[in-house]
């Protein structure tokens, strides 16, 4: 049974190449946070590690923890599944640890309906120009310049979900978006006064989809 000392849930979402996974490993390295790993069925990328950074499964074996009913939340995102098992979650939950997670709209989606008995406090990460990101994309598929292509093509579609978020933060500077993301955690955990403008937000919007 969920108490007051239990832990928060914190999603960070975000267009691809928006860094929402280097900002996910900056939270984590604070006391009492975790990182919530994934299952996905794609492909390790040269830095990546099993069991570290993500679960990583065959087809079969994710369709079965879906028969099972096993996912908190999963989504195919472009042309591989992704999910977060429940157990682990509510077992870190339970200890007062804070989880993060690094999943995209569809997962926070999920994760929302389900209407878990512990604090949830939902980011989306937003680059500050197309130009950037789109230069971040080319240069992290430098040997298929065709991945690039199909995440540029996801991002205006991506964006439009900004605002089913509690928190929208410009990753302009990393230093700067990591501090602004923790000081709305403690001030949401601490039931402080939140410096947030959501009208700013709202004509950067505007801009990037422009």
């Amino acid at each position: 049974m969920p108490s007051q000392n239990d832990g928060v849930m914190i999603i960070l979402s975000s267009p691809s190449g928006a860094g929402k996974t280097t900002l996910v490993n900056e939270l984590s390295r604070l006391e009492d946070y975790e990182i919530s790993i994934s299952h996905t069925t794609r492909k390790p990328r040269s830095n990546e590690t099993q069991d570290k950074h993500y679960f990583f499964v065959k087809d079969n074996e994710f369709q079965r923890l879906i028969n099972n009913g096993e996912f908190l939340e999963y989504a195919k995102v472009f042309n591989n599944f992704y999910g977060t098992t429940r157990t682990p979650v509510i077992d870190k939950l339970n200890k007062g640890k804070n989880v993060l997670f690094d999943i995209d709209w569809q997962g926070a989606d999920q994760i929302k309906n389900k209407k878990l008995d512990y604090k949830l406090i939902t980011f989306f990460i937003l680059p500050p120009s197309k130009e950037v990101l789109f230069d971040r994309l080319y240069k992290r598929h430098t040997n298929d310049k065709s991945i690039a292509e199909e995440r540029i093509n996801q991002f205006e579609r991506d964006v439009l979900h900004w605002i089913n978020y509690d928190y929208v933060v410009i990753n302009d500077n990393l230093d700067s978006c990591y501090l602004r993301i923790k000081n709305l955690i403690q001030a949401e955990i601490n039931n402080g006064s939140k410096d947030y403008d959501e009208k700013f937000i709202r004509n950067h919007v505007e801009k990037l989809l422009n």
